[in-house]
């Protein structure tokens, strides 16, 4: 069996970024250490962080005062940092440079009376903290066929962003739709160019091998789209760990291919290659 591996597999810039400034904190015992949600969609990276002391909340309101509120990759609408404010919770910022620079394009173009579209999944925390920009008054869209339920003003001004973690084919399709039924729209591809590199370095990858193995949080929207693309492609297995590998099964394919979420860890994938090398 020969395994490959994808070009751009694994933590993405943003992910790596946050999970170090996370370990940071937690490693200053001075006061606990809460995260806004999950830190990453990855359940087994949040367990090791859960270890060292940090407490997974929904609401700032479950903070205590002076403790410290770990902001996370996907990022959180501006009502987030009012609020901590409010309550003397230190923020640690830890959103996606990519992420906040969306928070501010959908900010400046609200204030400047345009309507905000997001192209993405309404229930995604990145789309929920993208739409906190605009006072949660974007209107948000996932599929080329959403376009036609939407009453569009011929005579207001659109700007459309997107979600980080967009497909880029499917970003295409809306964006080329949305260009024709609107008359006056600032398009901007906000999808991060590490999605786009690990998007097609698996789907190349796809084209190569016998089955892809696509490692990534049953909830993670990255991992999730490339499951999808390689299964247009070929058999592929989502799993979150090797434990769900079924080694009778794989013995089936001479060449496996391997692709990983923007926030799956390396010692995932290391456990993943080495299970398929014993096989």
């Amino acid at each position: 069996m020969e395994i490959k591996i994808a070009k751009n597999a694994g933590f993405c810039f943003g992910v790596k970024r946050a999970m170090q400034m996370a370990s940071d904190e937690l490693d200053d015992k001075s006061t606990k250490v809460y995260s806004l949600g999950p830190l990453i969609h990855n359940k087994q990276a949040v367990s090791k962080y859960e270890e060292k002391g940090l407490k997974v909340v929904e609401e700032i309101s479950e903070i205590p005062a002076d403790e410290r509120v770990i902001i996370r990759s996907h990022g959180v609408g501006e009502n987030i940092y009012n609020e901590a404010h409010s309550k003397s919770v230190k923020i640690v910022d830890t959103t996606c440079p990519f992420v906040k620079k969306i928070h501010e394009i959908v900010n400046d173009f609200y204030k400047k009376g345009y309507k905000i579209i997001i192209i993405g999944n309404k229930n995604h925390p990145e789309v929920i903290g993208i739409n906190g920009w605009c006072d949660d008054s974007a209107v948000v869209i996932k599929t080329t066929e959403e376009i036609d339920q939407i009453n569009f003003d011929e005579n207001q001004k659109y700007c459309v962003v997107s979600q980080t973690t967009v497909d880029v084919d499917d970003y295409e399709k809306i964006t080329a739709k949305l260009a024709s039924v609107l008359k006056d729209a600032t398009i901007k591809n906000t999808i991060c160019s590490a999605t786009k590199e690990r998007q097609l370095s698996a789907k190349s990858l796809a084209k190569e091998v016998d089955c892809m193995i696509v490692i990534g949080g049953k909830h993670s929207s990255n991992t999730q789209k490339l499951v999808n693309i390689c299964k247009e492609v070929t058999n592929t297995f989502a799993i979150e760990t090797k434990d769900e590998l079924d080694k009778e099964e794989l013995k089936k394919y001479s060449l496996i291919g391997i692709t990983a979420g923007a926030s799956t860890p390396d010692w995932i994938i290391s456990d993943v290659i080495e299970f398929l090398e014993s096989i």
